[in-house]
């Protein structure tokens, strides 16, 4: 079993109960193939939570921070998160990215780049644009309902796929993908 395996049983184990956490549309991830997920971001937690809902194995984006201390960096790379600079473009980041999809796997994205303080959606950055344009992958909205508190259940729900053929013949910019990406997330959270 690998370590991102286990890490998914070990978040579930913890997290599942506390959060009660509840799916909602994983029948819209493909099964197979090259797939975006783009998800809003309100907690740290975010990404072991999409990870431990998502039936497919997520490669993540983490900042480079991250990978300072050498045994955390390779548990990081263990369970499939690679280092981007924020702040500015990082080419490595984004060829890793697209050597991702085009080997047929699942990247995950947060579009706005840093948690909402609020949990109100802002605006998200041009890279998840960038990479839905830039290959063949079937790009799926996420949306983390609900808060951290535990109060009530975290709903993680999994849109339908964005269509993406009309922006590819409009040619639509990076920045216009990543919008209508997040007025996606924007429906699946308001469709409470």
């Amino acid at each position: 079993m690998s370590l991102y395996n286990i890490g998914k049983v070990l978040v579930k184990m913890v997290l599942q109960p506390k959060y009660r956490v509840q799916k909602q549309g994983l029948e819209n991830i493909p099964a197979e193939g090259p797939v975006i997920i783009c998800s809003n971001h309100i907690s740290n937690y975010d990404p072991p939570i999409v990870g431990m809902t998502c039936p497919r194995t997520i490669h993540f984006m983490g900042k480079e921070e991250l990978f300072e201390n050498k045994i955390l960096g390779f548990i990081m790379r263990q369970i499939h998160v690679f280092p981007i600079k924020r702040g500015m473009k990082d080419r490595n980041a984004l060829r890793k990215g697209l050597e991702i999809l085009k080997n047929g796997n699942v990247l995950g994205l947060f579009p706005e780049g840093t948690r909402s303080k609020t949990g109100d959606l802002q605006r998200g950055l041009a890279g998840a644009g960038f990479f839905a344009l830039r290959s063949k992958a079937t790009v799926i909205p996420c949306a983390i309902i609900g808060n951290y508190k535990g109060k009530q259940p975290l709903i993680v729900r999994y849109g339908p796929p964005v269509e993406m053929e009309t922006l590819r013949e409009n040619k639509a910019s990076a920045q216009a993908v990543t919008d209508a990406i997040m007025a996606e997330i924007k429906k699946l959270k308001e469709n409470d």
